[in-house]
């Protein structure tokens, strides 16, 4: 059996593996129990030899950023976290209105990156918790604005280990995806495209957001965001409320008091909490309005049946 810790450890460098690292520090959740390995490369390369090995191997690996739209299984995960996100946050400033970023670099340091600019387009993202790689692959958006409004091509790692330039006319950019996951590529990158702007407006924009934000989100939880996707013609959120769980609890989870559209932590909560609650809203609005709801956040681990509903 080959010695996969002294090969992650040959691939990425001394220094940047970690083992049974729990994943409660890597989640805006603070859920989630160990890794088996975690690793967190500098370059497109330290990248692209850790999947390289991971592949060769068929050995588990999941690529994370900041964990802002994650629930990690209270046993953690059985493979490799690949995080891309502090060590892989760089961000370049150019003439032409265009600004190229790592995929590890927070859509809020972006959105100041463009306000010092003087340019427009990107307010929208200010606030939402995430990286930039996680946003391209789920074509994150917020008041009115979407990545495919801004996005010019993405940079990504293929099956074969390769590195392609994607124009976001071949992403297939929609409502909270790409084509991305079913091509197997990891985002390494992106340009985005915005145009000239006053920065006053600009500010006053990113503020006005903010302070929408601070007022109808529950900020001061530990969430993964918007734990449903809108169903056509519904808000996840009212369909929660006109149910009747505001306030829901299910251990330490709770649907948030403030936006019934956020499940969060309260204090201790675990994974399997998370997931039973989540079953048992989606079964109240289905019994009650005949709509299912999609969770948005994503799941890594093994969950126990009676956690699934």
């Amino acid at each position: 059996m080959p010695d996969m810790r002294a090969l992650l450890r040959e691939a990425a460098g001394e220094d940047c593996i970690l083992e049974q690292e729990s994943m409660k520090k890597h989640t805006t959740f603070h859920i989630g129990g160990p890794a088996d390995y975690f690793a967190a490369p500098t370059t497109a390369e330290g990248v692209r030899r850790i999947v390289k090995l991971c592949r060769e191997m068929e050995y588990p690996f999941y690529v994370i950023g900041n964990g802002s739209n994650l629930l990690v299984s209270d046993q953690g995960y059985r493979g490799l976290v690949l995080q891309l996100y502090k060590n892989f946050s760089g961000i370049e400033i150019s003439s032409r209105n265009r600004i190229q970023a790592q995929s590890g670099a927070m859509l809020s340091v972006i959105a100041k990156r463009a306000l010092e600019a003087g340019w427009i387009g990107f307010e929208f993202a200010s606030g939402i918790p995430g990286t930039l790689g996680g946003a391209v692959v789920m074509n994150a958006g917020a008041y009115g604005g979407e990545m495919k409004d801004v996005l010019v091509s993405a940079t990504v790692l293929n099956r074969e280990g390769e590195l392609l330039e994607i124009p976001v006319s071949e992403l297939a950019l929609g409502y909270r995806r790409s084509t991305v996951p079913a091509n197997g590529w990891i985002v390494l990158g992106a340009s985005l495209a915005l145009t000239d702007g006053n920065a006053e407006a600009i500010r006053a924009r990113m503020e006005e957001l903010k302070q929408q934000r601070v007022q109808k989100q529950p900020l001061e939880f530990p969430s993964a965001g918007s734990t449903f996707k809108r169903p056509e013609g519904f808000f996840a959120g009212k369909l929660i409320m006109d149910a009747g769980l505001r306030g829901y609890t299910v251990g330490g989870a709770q649907v948030s008091e403030k936006h019934c559209g956020f499940v969060v932590n309260r204090g201790g909560a675990t994974a399997g909490d998370v997931r039973k609650l989540i079953a048992d809203v989606r079964a109240r609005v289905y019994e009650a309005f005949g709509v299912l709801l999609e969770p948005e956040i994503r799941m890594l681990g093994t969950f126990a049946e009676e956690d699934c509903g």
